[in-house]
Order: structure tokens, then sequence, then C-alpha cells
């Protein structure tokens, strides 16, 4: 697992951050600071992978040490977003993000609390740290390199590395910090690593004292959102949710909640559709389809109590729910749709969350109905607009009922001009309008006044 380090890290970084990290670390060569690539970004480099996000570590005497940096590389083009209760600053320009951190020691309130920070060596920051081969740290700046000529590790971060295990850093990890339970249940299937019995050992400690009920449901449902963002890089989502069963956490999150059967296959062909879309996708958030797909099988009442427990509120609460009641309706309508336009009326509503999630619990027919909409239909352009058909003299609903119909009409078939569509769209205002005359006539006939039978002209005679 060892390597020499080379003298230019450059080409493991995503390309639009090199020139920020350039500015930090020349600010930091001005200043005479310690700055270091540290956690994940150092792991993944050391496995040979590619680093997606650039966290750095500023070793200072004082909590500022980072904001210091930061400011040193500022320019009018960089936005800076300083963090002064965690010490940490953020710089962005562009689609460029760089992270620092000033290097500092934690304690905790009681369990689960956010922690309180302290400044420290960079050794000490590495131990407070979640996993031994997440507490690695590689020199960046000249007094960095002159300080530590190399890989900074505490308890034996690069042989669990080597070996491909997780295990985190103290018996009282998950007191600390429960939520993570959650990302070793992302790290471990995502990096093929297995959980250490000491691990273990921590973690049922942490269930025991109740660790995870101390904890906001924004922190444990930001932790579940990243299952689903981790399965653009290759994470089955299914595999996280697993282990969180097995591990018990899912229970001790909200009591009774768990990962049913049938769920399983569907958050594992979700995570293979969010890592290669299958279509193209806009404003798609894999979290909503994939809470859907792990809750819709529980009981509405623990459904809600799941969805409140993890902050979950307002329109995404109301997404999830709506997708759980109207799946079997929606699948066995999609099973029974004859005909491209039939696919096109069910599906043209719904967005990317609700597909990616029928996509997941449909059989392969309904999913090549659902791949063909995506890729063909959805795109396609009817060659008539609503003002082409107010000019025919359609009027109020009507105008919205013929362009459905002509739609269909078109995927179809049956109509592939504007000429016929226009033709198509007459026939059904006219059919509309029917059944209103028809009903006005028979109203107007009930409400006339009675009138008496006419005499023949023979009656009329004997009747003088």
């Amino acid at each position: 697992m060892k390597r020499s380090l080379p003298a230019d890290i450059r080409c493991s970084l995503p390309e639009a951050a090199v020139p920020l990290l350039d500015r930090v670390v020349e600010a930091a060569d001005r200043e005479e600071a310690s700055v270091y690539l540290v956690g994940g970004p150092v792991r993944d480099w050391l496995m040979g992978r590619a680093i997606r996000d650039i966290d750095l570590l500023v070793e200072s005497d004082t909590l500022d040490g980072a904001a210091r940096i930061a400011e040193a590389a500022a320019s009018k083009n960089v936005q800076v977003t300083r963090h002064d209760r965690f010490a940490t600053v953020t710089l962005q320009q562009g689609d460029a993000l760089v992270e620092l951190a000033t290097s500092r020691s934690e304690s905790y309130a009681h369990d689960g609390a956010l922690p309180s920070v302290t400044p420290a060596r960079i050794e000490d920051d590495l131990l407070r740290r979640d996993f031994s081969v997440n507490a690695l740290a590689l020199p960046l700046s000249k007094a960095a390199w002159n300080r530590h000529p190399g890989i900074v590790a505490v308890e034996d971060g690069e042989r669990d590395l080597a070996e491909g295990q997780l295990r985190v850093l103290s018996p009282v990890s998950f007191r600390d910090d429960p939520t993570r339970a959650l990302r070793a249940a992302r790290l471990a299937p995502r990096l093929g690593f297995s959980v250490t019995r000491g691990t273990h050992s921590a973690l049922r400690e942490g269930l025991r004292v109740g660790a995870f009920g101390r904890v906001s449901g924004e922190r444990l449902r930001r932790e579940l959102v990243k299952i689903f963002e981790d399965a653009a890089i290759g994470l089955d989502p299914s595999l996280s949710f697993r282990l969180l069963d097995s591990w018990h956490v899912l229970g001790a999150l909200e009591p009774g909640l768990e990962l049913p059967r049938e769920s399983v296959l569907a958050l594992r062909r979700l995570g293979r559709v969010i890592e290669e879309p299958p279509w193209a996708v806009t404003r798609f958030r894999p979290w909503l389809a994939g809470f859907a797909l792990w809750l819709t099988p529980l009981s509405p009442g623990l459904r809600r109590r799941a969805l409140r427990r993890l902050a979950v509120r307002g329109e995404a609460s109301r997404r999830i729910a709506s997708m759980a009641v109207h799946r079997d309706a929606q699948l066995k309508a999609l099973a029974a749709a004859r005909g491209r336009g039939a696919v096109d009326a069910l599906l043209g509503e719904l967005k990317d969350e609700e597909l990616h999630a029928l996509y997941a619990w449909s059989t392969p027919a309904c999913r090549r109905r659902i791949h063909r909409y995506c890729t063909e239909d959805r795109g396609k352009r009817i060659p008539v607009t609503g003002q082409d058909l107010v000019g025919l003299g359609l009027k109020g609903q009507i105008v919205g009922r013929a362009l459905k119909r002509v739609r269909a009409a078109f995927l179809d078939g049956e109509v592939t001009d504007r000429d016929g569509a226009l033709v198509l769209a007459g026939e059904v205002g006219r059919r509309r309008a029917r059944p209103s005359t028809r009903k006005v006539r028979r109203v107007s006939q009930a409400k006339a006044p009675l009138q008496p039978p006419s005499l023949s002209a023979k009656e009329t005679q004997k009747s003088q």
C-alpha cells in the first residue's frame, strides 16, 4: 500500500480545484504555515482512487489558523465562508471547493452532542477522527513537509488500509458521535472493507446506552442522504441499509424501523441507475426515491414516524408519502397501458424521483416502457400548440383535452403532421361539444310549458 510521495499530487485532484489549491498552498508558504491534505482524500490517493473532495488541515496554536490562511488565499473570485464554531472555512471558486480546518481536539458535553473544540497538534487532530483509515495526512506546504516528510498516520491507519479493515479509534467512538455508524455502513461496502470486532463492540456499547436517541433528525438524515449520493461512485445502497439493519441501528433510530425484504432489490436497482443514468435527469434528488423505496412497505404509521424522526418535512415528506400511496395503482396501470400514448399519459406528470422509484419497483417489461418513455417520448413535441387550437375555436378545458389526445395519437403514430393534428383536435372539440348541446336541449324541453294536444281539421269542424 505504501508508495513514494509524488512531487505533485495534482493529477489525482479534481481539475477545477487545482488552481484554488495552489493559491492555498502558496499562501501557507508565505505565512510559513503547515498545511496538510487530510482524511478521505489521502485514503483514496493511497488506494489509487481519484480524489473527490479536498479537505485541508492547518496546524496552528490558535483556532483561527484556517481563517488566516483562507484570507491570505482569497481574491475577488474566491468566496470565503467561515464556520467559527468548528474552526473551519470553505473556499469556493466556480465549481471548485476547498475545505480548511484548524487542527483541533474535541470534547462532548454528552453522548451524541456536537463537539467543543480547542487547538491541538496534527497528531491529536487525527486521533479525534472516525476511523483509522481516515486518520491520515499528507504534507503540502513547505513547513508541513519539513516537519513531517511523508504520510502522517496514527493508530496503524496505513496497516488497516493495507488490510482493508474499518476500525474506530476509541471504544466510546459511537457514544461520542453515533452518526459514525452510518458512515461505517457507507464506507465498508464502498471500499470493500470489513469492520473489525472492536468496532462492532464499540457500536454495541453505543446502542446499549441509547446514544442514537440523542442525535438530531437533521444529522441522521444528512448521513442517510449520503448513501444515495455515494451510489454515483459505485455504492450499492441496499448493502448499506442491510448493514444498518443487521447492526440494529435502524431500530435505534425509531422503534420498529427496519429494512423490508422487498426493498432490497429495489434499492439495488436504484443504485445502478444512479451510477449509470439510463436517461437524462434534471434537479434529481436520489434520496427522495431511495427513502420511498425503503419506507413504502412499512405501515403508514411507522412511515410517518420515521419521516418525522429523520426531519423529513414539507414537500419532501408529501412526495415520499404520495409515492407510497400510489405505487400499486401506478404499477398496475403501467402494466395495462396499451400504446406509447397511454404510457406517456400515465408517466407525463411524474418527476424524476417518482420515475426512478417506479423503475426500481417495476417488472422488466414495465422498466422497458419507462426507459423508452424517458429516452424517446418524454422530449417529443407535438406539431400543434394550444394557440393553434384556440384558433380552431376551442376554449377552456377542451384545449387541454384536445392537446392530450393529439399527443397520444402523435406518439402512437396516428397523426404525423400539423394538418392531421388539427383535424383530430377539431374532432375532439366537436365530440366534447355535442353532449353539452344535447343536455341543454333536454333541459329546454323539460322546462317548456305543457300545451293541449292539437285537434285535427275534422275534429275542429265537429266541434264547431
